[in-house]
């Protein structure tokens, strides 16, 4: 009786080599998606970036521009996302009202908000910085005046700025991220993106 057939070994495919880890400075235009897709038709990042792989690293909400970093690297998206690394946030804030030297003396101590008390924030008056015009215009009440600050955080809850201004009485009218750890907008107007060095996070 003839032996029966002996069955092939299977083949060991190799795995194939992970991808370099990417990092990307994109300035988020106001009114766009932290996301890549939307069924509501809504404008999101695919808008403006085509990079199969990478994701944000953190979120910037619908009615904030400015400074967003994505990556194709997990450990990356978690160093930039997690609050536990405490990495530093820079925002320019334009308020309604005159700062008063009391409420930046509230913010740079901390704030109590409805889900707790925030960790102590730098915070200072600053002259209007140069920014693209947003589409659309932020509303204005004549009657009440404007000022710009500039708020440092290490922390990344829901809208955490904008409640933190309102805490003090000075609400949020444009709220632009200017700065993560080292990065910062430098030369990108709104949509537009640089590849960076992921080491230099």
């Amino acid at each position: 009786m003839p032996a029966p057939p002996r069955r092939p070994l299977p083949r060991r495919v190799p795995k194939a080599a992970p991808a370099a880890p990417r990092l990307i400075v994109l300035n988020k235009p106001y009114d766009v998606l932290t996301q890549f897709s939307d069924d509501q038709g809504r404008a999101t990042l695919k808008d403006y970036l085509d990079l199969p792989g990478v994701y944000p690293a953190g979120r910037l909400d619908r009615d904030s521009e400015g400074l967003l970093l994505l990556t194709n690297d997990g450990r990356l998206q978690a160093r930039i996302a997690d609050p536990k690394h405490k990495l530093a946030k820079t925002y320019w804030v334009q308020v309604e009202g005159e700062p008063q030297e009391a409420q930046l003396a509230q913010l740079r101590t901390g704030v109590v908000l409805n889900d707790g008390p925030t960790l102590p924030a730098q915070a200072r008056q600053i002259e209007a910085p140069e920014l693209w015009p947003r589409n659309p215009p932020v509303r204005f009440r004549k009657s009440v005046p404007t000022a710009w600050l500039e708020l440092t955080i290490r922390e990344g809850r829901n809208r955490q700025v904008r409640r933190m201004t309102a805490a003090v009485g000075l609400p949020t009218l444009r709220l632009v991220r200017a700065c993560i750890g080292s990065f910062s907008l430098d030369g990108l107007g709104p949509g537009e993106w640089r590849e960076v060095d992921p080491s230099s996070l």
